[in-house]
């Protein structure tokens, strides 16, 4: 307040010395002088403001200014701070999701690496087991050839045989031959 007080007195003296060169007519100390009744009225001014105490409800008002300035700055400076404690807790969170999510990739990755593996593996027993049916196939079906060519083998060979027999035997040779063949089966019966 004091602070206040100064400046206005310096005033009040400056507007008594500093009055306009010879704008008044007359003595200083006349009501016919502008300039005495105008310093006259700028005294009663100042303290009509000090009596109701305006110097201090100025200061008290700039007081008040200043603490709510003051208390603006401080709840200011904790939004800041408040704000960078979200950014880093947000920031630290954001490198362990980033972690988390490096993690589930590579892990993924190893998944599809096994996976791939043991693709491989049941794609190679699956071969071996259709190479294994497929040599059996085939070998069932040369002993099946080889049977086959012995049957008509067999089959030409009786045939030669009986052309054989039956172009080199005369008919008492043949009656011969039948009257052993039923004397055997009779024996063979009984």
């Amino acid at each position: 307040m004091r602070n206040i007080l100064a400046p206005v007195l310096s005033l009040v003296l400056i507007a008594g010395v500093a009055s306009p060169a010879l704008a008044a007519s007359g003595p200083f100390f006349s009501l016919k002088n502008t300039d005495f009744v105008v310093t006259i009225a700028f005294l009663v001014f100042v303290a009509v403001l000090f009596y109701f105490k305006v110097p201090s409800m100025i200061g008290g008002a700039l007081d008040k200014r200043a603490e709510g300035i003051q208390s603006d700055l401080d709840e200011a400076r904790k939004l800041r701070e408040e704000a960078q404690s979200l950014l880093a807790s947000f920031e630290r969170k954001q490198k362990e999701m980033q972690g988390q999510a490096d993690a589930i990739v590579a892990a993924a990755k190893d998944e599809a690496q096994r996976a791939a593996e043991q693709a491989k593996v049941d794609l190679q027993a699956s071969i071996a087991r259709r190479l294994a049916a497929a040599q059996d196939q085939i070998a069932s079906a040369e002993a099946a050839a080889v049977k086959d060519v012995r049957d008509r083998a067999i089959a030409i060979a009786v045939a030669a045989a009986g052309d054989v027999i039956a172009s080199s035997m005369t008919a008492t040779e043949a009656n011969k031959l039948i009257d052993v063949g039923i004397a055997d089966a009779g024996a063979k019966l009984h």
